[in-house]
């Protein structure tokens, strides 16, 4: 008997079995798969409406101006120099925080890109949009940002030196007017707000809170110097927003006892105020304000040592365990954003003030107890 393969199987006497041909709703079935695979592919690598945040490089404010973990450079500057200002050795670290964005609105991620970022609890997928407003170029974010950095930095050395007892001009000043308001009308762009109704105004966030305090149901006096002259003025505050404002841009204008060099390329934002401060604070002080330990933060800052909250927070939780962070300082008003999601052998501490930092640091620098001190929540 001869031998056949399975598919050659016939029986020795009779005709030649013959093949059937695919059914039409078989062939159909196959077409539809093919059409989906290709239209799965392409989806796959089309542009999605979204970016994606996740760690970017991690710099010590104790050091210089090159990321943590990269190869050693010649060329390499202090990240924090004060020329002419005895200054003493440090250790460890003081790093700050960044976030890189992957993608912007001419060259988005694909889809596959986002699908991948979804499942990763260090990246997050956000709308593009909310990244690049529109209207907005990535040059003129870019530059926005830059800005916010330069004025972090004015603002982290006036912290730095109000909290070691330096005295220096400081003054809050009007730096825009809104078409509109009531402001417009008595204000001008320079002049410098001393007091609201009888109280000092040391600081932006203290102007605030005053004429929030004032209402707008009645004017509010404001003490002003104008091309040095002092006089008083009248002006209603008008709800915004949900917000009692003047209908001003106010800003700080410092006049320093000396230089304060921060060289930091390419990293935008002001969201490195606080661990600004406090890098120039332990250069400027003798000991270690972090006892020699690797201590990771982030947060902006005022002049009056306000820590205040900054986005990608949980991103930049993860670039600190990544650089071998234990210990990081967040903004209190960051927390709900950081439960459930702080990397294993990372301890969050939640501050309010710069004052609050220092206790961290002060515990932590000597091995003392930080079970009183308050933290944002593993869980």
């Amino acid at each position: 008997m001869t031998l056949f393969t399975d598919d050659d199987l016939q029986p020795e006497y009779g005709p030649p079995r013959r093949r059937i041909a695919p059914s039409k709703r078989v062939i159909v079935g196959w077409v539809a798969i093919a059409v989906a695979f290709v239209v799965t592919l392409v989806l796959a690598v089309a542009p999605a409406p979204f970016v994606i945040e996740q760690p970017g490089p991690v710099f010590n404010t104790l050091g210089n101006d090159q990321r943590v973990g990269s190869k050693p450079s010649p060329d390499a500057k202090p990240l924090i120099s004060i020329p002419g200002q005895k200054t003493y050795p440090t250790a460890g670290s003081l790093d700050l925080l960044t976030v890189s964005v992957v993608g912007n609105p001419d060259q988005r991620p694909s889809w596959f890109d986002i699908a991948t970022a979804w499942f990763d609890p260090s990246r997050a997928v956000v709308p593009v949009d909310v990244v690049f407003p529109p209207g907005t170029t990535t040059e003129q974010s870019d530059a926005q940002n830059a800005a916010l950095m330069v004025n972090s930095q004015q603002d982290a050395v006036a912290a730095a030196l109000n909290e070691l007892g330096y005295d220096f001009p400081e003054a809050v000043a009007v730096k825009q007017l809104i078409t509109g308001t009531p402001a417009a009308d008595v204000l001008k762009v320079g002049d410098e707000i001393a007091t609201v109704n009888g109280q000092a105004v040391p600081g932006v966030q203290t102007l605030r809170k005053l004429i929030g305090e004032n209402g707008t149901d009645k004017a509010a006096e404001l003490g002003i110097v104008r091309d040095g002259t002092a006089s008083t003025v009248s002006i209603k505050p008008i709800s915004s927003g949900g917000q009692t404002v003047l209908g001003i841009g106010a800003g700080m204008d410092y006049t320093f006892p000396f230089d304060v060099k921060i060289q930091l390329d390419d990293v935008g934002g002001p969201s490195a105020g606080q661990m600004f401060a406090l890098g120039i604070m332990d250069k400027l002080t003798p000991g270690e304000l972090n006892g020699g330990k690797r201590v990771a933060g982030t947060g902006t800052i005022d002049n009056e040592g306000n820590v205040g909250a900054i986005g990608g927070i949980r991103q930049k939780l993860f670039g600190a365990r990544g650089a071998g962070a234990t210990v990081f300082l967040a903004p209190q008003s960051n927390c709900d954003e950081v439960t459930g999601h702080i990397p294993s052998g990372l301890k969050v501490f939640a501050v309010k003030t710069l004052a609050d930092s220092l206790k961290v640091l002060d515990a932590v620098g000597s091995g003392g107890s930080t079970a009183g001190l308050p933290t944002c929540p593993a869980s």
